[in-house]
């Protein structure tokens, strides 16, 4: 074998080599001073839930922070039982402002302002091409016209709530307190929420009533890379009063999420988070049963500020969107 040959075969080794050996050093490197923070801020935008004080998976330690939240999702159910029926064609926005701040190193409060928007979207002609090209089934979106928007719910043949498309509208504005418990490793926490009805219930966008709920935060490391976090909470809805007054009930929620330093600046965060139903008994399978998110993001720090980009998914196919994009900007003080 001549030396050109030998040349040509081991040349293309050597570079799959090198770049291979670069790549595990980057990921095996320990980072330096790598900051965690937190788990994703991605919140449930299935339309029925969204306005109950849906929560969040949080770190248990407090922070001083401002952040700006964008989340976008699709959902599509026609569903129908002896008594109800659930009708919902749209596309969700969110712009979610969230201020936190630590008073006297003793006590976190919060407040969160959310914006919505209810319309009919761009995507179902992507879904629609996405569903065919792989085979995936459409849970009955052709049957109907593209982009046009439908929310609706009925109990005993009567509407109870027509939601508003194309237009915005002030949520539910939400109050927290967190107060650390246990610091150190694990660190450990509790939070108590109150979400006050400012949002519009019969467009879709409040409840109607006041809730409130608490939760037990826990951050564990793994390692030096890897960071934990575990959230288990109640919430206690008040009335839901969309035309028709309807009593909600008490639901738990929890989840766990994993975040991996891959870099000095850059990690990744997987994540699971389920809660009930707090609607009262249906009949229909995919709003009576738990919702699951499962999502799957990166976050990048650039000193006190950091963006996060995060997909959810819905594997459970009951009270979540059918898919959510989420990015957010925080800076801590």
């Amino acid at each position: 074998m001549t030396d050109r040959r030998l040349h040509d075969i081991l040349d293309p080794v050597m570079r799959r080599s090198i770049f291979l050996a670069v790549f595990f050093f980057f990921l095996l490197a320990p980072p330096a001073a790598f900051s965690f923070d937190g788990p994703l801020m991605v919140r449930n935008q299935f339309p029925l839930f969204l306005p109950v004080d849906t929560p969040v998976l949080e770190s248990a330690l407090p922070e001083n922070s401002l952040t700006v939240g964008l989340s976008y999702s699709s959902v599509f159910m026609l569903k129908n039982s002896t008594n109800w029926s659930v009708n919902l064609d749209m596309e969700t926005a969110e712009l979610d402002f969230i201020y936190r701040r630590l008073v006297g190193n003793f006590i976190e409060l919060g407040l969160e302002v959310p914006v919505l928007s209810y319309d009919s979207g761009v995507l179902d002609g992507f879904l629609d091409s996405y569903h065919r090209t792989f085979g995936f089934p459409d849970y009955g979106r052709s049957s109907r016209p593209k982009n046009e928007f439908l929310f609706e719910v009925r109990r005993d043949g009567k509407v109870v709530l027509q939601g508003e498309g194309g237009g915005i509208g002030i949520g539910d504005i939400r109050f927290t307190a967190k107060k650390l418990l246990l610091a150190g490793d694990p660190a450990v926490s509790i939070e108590g929420e109150l979400e006050l009805p400012t949002g519009s219930a019969s467009k879709g966008y409040g409840s109607g009533g006041i809730d409130s709920g608490v939760s037990l935060l826990a951050d564990k490391r793994l390692g030096e890379r890897f960071n934990s976090y575990f959230n288990f909470g109640v919430v206690f809805p008040g009335d839901l009063r969309w035309q028709e007054r309807i009593d909600l009930k008490t639901f738990i929620h929890g989840g766990a999420a994993v975040e991996a330093a891959i870099w000095d600046k850059v990690s990744l965060l997987g994540q699971v988070m389920f809660q009930g139903s707090p609607l009262p008994r249906t009949g229909i399978g995919t709003v009576d049963r738990a919702a699951v998110l499962l999502t799957f993001g990166a976050r990048c720090s650039l000193g006190k500020d950091m963006l996060e980009f995060s997909l959810t998914e819905d594997p459970n196919t009951a009270g979540a969107p059918d898919f959510q994009v989420n990015a957010t900007y925080r800076k801590k003080f």
